[in-house]
């Protein structure tokens, strides 16, 4: 386990140099990688078969934290260690639990392949923010949500804060992105329904909503919501009934209702 003592060892680059985009294309297996944080995360993730690359440690957690982690480590994986100072340094901010490792990517699924046996879906339009995907991402797992699907304009779900924020539960959902609009999901039996506030739109408790056998939620970015044709293609505009003047939810909170209400 060498022990890092300089922030110029090349060997820890892929922890404190490489952006996420450079992450992103970082692989012989031309996959990527992605940064998990934190031994609860990391134990998902390798719980559902991603492959781990190198690991990066407080010299406290190799007998503590990540004790069971180092022991799952093929022997080709190394392990880096170093002081909390140093390790704070390095990434740049304290790490949450000490722990850190880097994972390889795994070949991204198909559309159909995510939706094929799906009941319920999520689609994220637009949402840029890390928080919020990585907050969608928790609620549709605990939710049963059965797939995520994103346009090309939201948030990496393997960003290393949505990660943390999802608590790995990134790991857990399949996910894909979707290329061209929305309503192309008709041909897989979807019916779409797009949280917006507008004139027409119907509460989230709706009996025909509950009543679809197939079911995409479609949620936009908080600022703008939804684009027009978005709103305009979807077969339901749905609304979350608000009180004492509020106007609507963060994008986050709002997915995790409509999640819980449109359930199979």
């Amino acid at each position: 386990m060498p022990t890092i003592a300089s922030l110029d060892d090349p060997a820890v680059q892929v922890f404190s140099r490489l952006t996420e985009a450079q992450l992103r294309m970082e692989s012989e297996a031309s996959q990527g990688l992605f940064i998990a944080e934190s031994p609860k995360v990391i134990r998902v993730a390798l719980d559902a078969g991603w492959q781990p690359t190198a690991l990066l440690c407080e010299q406290r957690h190799i007998e503590g934290d990540a004790k069971d982690i180092i022991r799952r480590l093929s022997p080709d994986v190394p392990v880096y260690t170093g002081s909390r100072e140093l390790l704070a340094q390095l990434t740049g901010y304290t790490l949450t639990r000490g722990v850190l490792c880097a994972m390889r990517r795994k070949p991204q699924p198909s559309l159909q392949q995510v939706v094929d046996n799906a009941r319920r879906i999520v689609v994220i339009e637009a949402v840029s923010d890390t928080t919020n995907i990585g907050a969608i991402f928790r609620s549709a797992a605990a939710l049963g949500i059965d797939g995520v699907v994103l346009t090309r304009d939201s948030c990496d779900p393997l960003n290393r804060r949505a990660v943390r924020v999802s608590m790995g539960s990134v790991f857990l959902v399949p996910w894909t992105w979707i290329d061209g609009p929305v309503s192309q999901l008709r041909q897989f039996g979807f019916k779409t329904a797009a949280m917006a506030l507008t004139p027409h739109s119907i509460p989230v408790d709706h009996p025909q909503l509950m009543a679809e056998p197939r079911l995409a939620i479609i949620m936009g970015t908080e600022g703008d919501g939804l684009p027009y044709q978005t709103i305009e293609e979807a077969d339901y505009v749905v609304r979350i009934p608000m009180a004492h003047g509020v106007d609507s939810l963060n994008v986050a909170a709002a997915a995790a209702v409509a999640f819980w209400q449109l359930r199979c």
